[in-house]
């Protein structure tokens, strides 16, 4: 099978090597500029990566899970992660990772008013809120902590941001820099060349990381075995949620078989007039299928039940 042109920059390999290497910085400075709309005087110039080694380590499903950390010169901290699949407590976890990164800031006696904002930026492959007719989650959704009554006060320390892909309008070209971002997410693992809706920086520069050409032997294999653990733990979930349907339909038919047996020994207890008193009806309640059996065919046969 011939190398794709350009690689998934969703796994964990081209992820990191297009937004958490130093040699393409300027890419993840245009993107945090794009993806938070920042005004030209509040945009980031520069930003400084954390080394894996100072993050807190957080038990989480890292194989679907891919993240980079920065701070910028005012000393706020960004957390981008790239989320394949979506998992139990996923938007609990987003938010325990992020007030983690705020926390760590100061130790045990340091003052609290050094603390810095924290901004997490997930990308989801997934719809993580589907439109249910009552609200419509955009694409880009940003999220803070506001005043309930009259929302003009807001506590702003930590911000939290989601792109769903899922949500990208795919009838048309892209128009806007996020939906440009959006396509580039989705599809680059499909383009043989940089279309011209890219064609322009930083996404020419993200496109050149991801170009498969430039992989070393070893470069090559790490990005296959970063997509082989997606895929194992994607057929893991499938598995797990498809073991649980199996049990629930046998817990829901054995169950319907077990009614049904009560709802015939009721029904012959009345056609042989035997008195259904509520000790009786206990009784039944505690039998399983082949208990409710034996006592339907005890009453067939016309025997009393004592």
């Amino acid at each position: 099978m011939p190398r794709p042109t350009f690689a998934d920059p969703k796994t964990d390999f081209t992820f990191k090597r297009i937004f958490g290497s130093e040699a393409h910085k300027d890419v993840l400075v245009a993107f945090l500029n794009d993806i938070l709309e920042l005004d030209p005087a509040h945009r980031i110039v520069g930003v400084e990566l954390i080394p894996p080694e100072q993050r807190p380590a957080v038990a989480e499903l890292k194989l679907s899970i891919v993240d980079v950390k920065c701070v910028d010169a005012r000393g706020v901290t960004y957390v981008v992660e790239m989320q394949v699949l979506q998992v139990e407590g996923f938007e609990k976890r987003v938010v325990y990772n992020v007030a983690k990164a705020y926390v760590n800031q100061i130790a045990r006696g340091e003052l609290y008013a050094e603390l810095d904002d924290v901004v997490g930026i997930t990308i989801c492959d997934f719809e993580l809120w589907p439109d249910n007719g009552d609200r419509k989650i955009p694409m880009l959704s940003r999220w803070r902590m506001t005043e309930q009554q009259t929302s003009g006060q807001e506590l702003g320390q930590i911000r939290l941001v989601f792109l769903e892909l899922p949500k990208y309008d795919a009838s048309r070209p892209p128009r806007t820099m996020v939906e440009k971002w959006a396509y580039f997410f989705r599809e680059a693992d499909n383009l043989t060349v940089v279309p011209e809706v890219l064609a322009e920086h930083p996404f020419i520069d993200a496109l050149d990381a991801a170009r498969t050409a430039g992989f070393t032997v070893a470069e090559w294999d790490a990005y296959i075995l970063a997509g082989i653990a997606i895929q194992n733990e994607r057929g893991a979930l499938s598995f797990a949620e498809k073991r649980g349907e199996q049990r629930g339909e046998q817990r829901g038919e054995q169950r319907g078989r077990e009614q049904g047996l009560r709802h015939g020994v009721e029904a012959l207890c009345g056609v042989l007039d035997i008195e259904l008193t509520e000790d009786r009806r206990r009784d039944l309640t505690r039998l399983d299928a082949a208990g409710l059996g034996v006592l339907l065919a005890r009453l067939q046969e016309r025997k009393s039940w004592t």
